[in-house]
């Protein structure tokens, strides 16, 4: 991996990347079952990319930026290596800037996609895409935060169903958050909310766990019991109307009920839908 070409790659982007390498002890006392970890960190007033990995990994790490947008302030990271049996694997990372703040995320359905605009369109929710379609949204739109076939505030998407209406088994709630694992809460002013899984979240258990296991851990752990839980319910069917605020992105109002959505790279399995 060449450090220098891929720091002048993020530079050309109008970003920092910091590359930190770690003794293979201090990586396994992390417990990191991966050979590197891509994130963004905020050192004062300026956000980083931050790249960490084992430094017996230096020789096997393969990242190249396959396309890069400077314009658009995106580009598309392939990783190259190969899974514990051997056998070659890849993934493609999505960096860029969103309205305020710079990201990551693991890109969905990796083959075919070449370039920015087509991880893009992956990382939109399920039905998105043809939704625009049907909308008549022109290609050039495609990516914009406000469309005729969506609204989208970060990772969350609102489909517009002025025909909704909640039904009786509807519960509905004010100013209720919506919320992924590690993730900071938007707050939706009128939120309706049908069906779902209950599970208790604290921040030791970001993901959420389940009614039962959640009465064996504050049985047994007297720990656990001060952990300040707090009932969720897990991927249920959301919409949302009103306004829905959070303190990195510009408030936005959605006169009818919108269908919520999360953008494909909630879809991986390390990722829940909360609300």
């Amino acid at each position: 991996m060449e450090i220098l070409n891929l720091k002048e790659k993020f530079a050309q982007m109008g970003a920092v990347l910091d590359v930190e390498f770690l003794p293979e002890r201090q990586w396994a006392r992390r417990n990191r079952p991966v050979t590197f970890l891509l994130d963004v960190n905020s050192t004062g007033q300026q956000e980083r990319f931050t790249l960490t990995a084992p430094a017996q990994k230096l020789a096997e790490l393969d990242l190249r930026v396959v396309d890069l947008r400077p314009a658009e302030r995106h580009l598309l990271l392939l990783s190259a290596e190969k899974d514990p049996a051997g056998k070659p694997r890849k993934e493609k990372f999505l960096c860029g800037h969103d309205e305020r703040h710079w990201f990551v995320a693991p890109v969905p359905g990796q083959r075919g996609i070449a370039n920015v605009f087509q991880a893009m369109e992956a990382l939109k929710p399920g039905g998105v895409a043809q939704l625009q379609r049907r909308a008549g949204v022109r290609r050039k739109d495609w990516q914009k935060r406000r469309n005729a076939g969506y609204l989208r505030q970060g990772e969350w998407f609102f489909l517009p169903q002025p025909e909704f209406a909640p039904t009786s088994e509807a519960l509905l709630f004010a100013w209720e958050p919506i919320t992924r694992p590690g993730g900071q809460p938007h707050l939706v002013e009128e939120l309706c909310r049908i069906g779902g899984e209950t599970v208790y979240v604290c921040a030791q258990r970001p993901r959420g766990v389940n009614e039962a296991n959640y009465k064996w851990l504050i049985e047994h752990n007297r720990k656990a019991r001060n952990w300040n839980w707090r009932p969720m319910r897990r991927d249920p069917r959301v919409w949302a109307r009103g306004k829905v605020r959070h303190p990195d992105h510009a408030t936005i109002t959605l006169p009818f009920w919108h269908r919520v959505l999360m953008s494909g790279e909630s879809r991986d399995a390390r990722v829940a839908f909360l609300d």
